[in-house]
């Protein structure tokens, strides 16, 4: 038995000395982090990590989206008037937003916000939109073709919801206030299946700064099969691409109103096919140091 245990012993050395001495843990997958200007009238210095990452931002410039390590990060912000430095937390595989924009009251300070980005599969035929109300006016209602389907959207409020794709008529007016102008619109405007639009409707429509940023991300299919016949009917809606901002170039001032009208789509979506969804607040990102 003794001669027995020696030879073993003898064989299983090799083996477990041939073996890695602790193989390496995979690497943490990084978070992805893009960054939006969205105070109208400012030129803004970004530096992340104490990096500058950009010199000249202007009022809808999307930066990034930039591969952060998980854990805290310094997002700061430097320009005449502005001067913002704060913590951002994000863990591993994070598809966020991080916002500068003002607050509702007028002449308030800049804020900074970060969204996360609702970028699981969707189902066929569906395309997906986050609406982040980061602008300087009082609570909003939307309409669609007329009717009010969204009421009291407040800064620093926010849902996503996935909406049919295709296109539809819609109005942005301010809360409660039957047969006013609308803010923006009305206008149309389409939805491509299988993409997130992450917009941030910005500005104050007394000096005509309101407007919206967006910017749009393909999406996995959840592997649901559309049907081929609803017995209910069919909406009728039709397929197209919208240009939006993206990959942190600004488009000319001719798709301005078409940006506009898909912030708007975004709250119908709330009020259509996100019946009873719940208005979220953002996550504040607090000052460093």
């Amino acid at each position: 038995m003794r001669r027995l245990s020696a030879v073993l012993a003898a064989v299983c050395v090799p083996l477990v000395a041939g073996a890695p001495a602790g193989a390496d843990a995979p690497a943490p997958q990084p978070a992805s982090v893009s960054v939006v200007q969205a105070v109208p009238g400012a030129t803004v210095q970004v530096s992340v990590d104490g990096r500058r990452v950009a010199a000249g931002a202007a009022v809808g410039d999307v930066l990034g989206p930039f591969a952060l390590d998980p854990g805290s990060h310094e997002i700061s912000f430097r320009a005449a008037g502005v001067k913002v430095s704060s913590t951002l937390d994000v863990a591993a595989g994070d598809t966020s937003d991080v916002v500068l924009h003002l607050p509702a009251d007028v002449g308030g300070d800049p804020v900074v916000h970060s969204y996360e980005a609702p970028s699981g599969p969707i189902g066929p035929g569906k395309a997906r939109v986050l609406l982040a109300h980061t602008a300087t006016v009082a609570p909003a209602d939307v309409e669609v073709d007329g009717q009010t389907v969204f009421t009291n959207i407040a800064n620093g409020e926010f849902a996503d919801a996935d909406v049919p794709e295709g296109s539809i008529e819609v109005a942005l007016l301010p809360s409660g206030a039957e047969g006013a102008d609308p803010i923006l619109g009305p206008l149309d405007v389409t939805l491509e299946a299988r993409t997130l639009s992450m917009i941030y409707a910005y500005g104050n429509p007394r000096d005509s700064s309101m407007n919206v940023i967006a910017h749009t991300v393909d999406l996995a299919a959840d592997g649901s099969v559309r049907p081929s016949r609803i017995e209910t009917g069919s909406a009728g809606l039709v397929g197209g691409r919208v240009t939006t901002f993206s990959g942190g170039a600004r488009e000319d001032d001719r798709d301005l109103p078409v940006l506009a009208t898909l912030g708007l789509v975004a709250l119908v979506a709330l009020g259509t096919a996100g019946a009873g969804r719940q208005r979220r607040r953002a996550r504040s990102v607090p000052p460093s140091g």
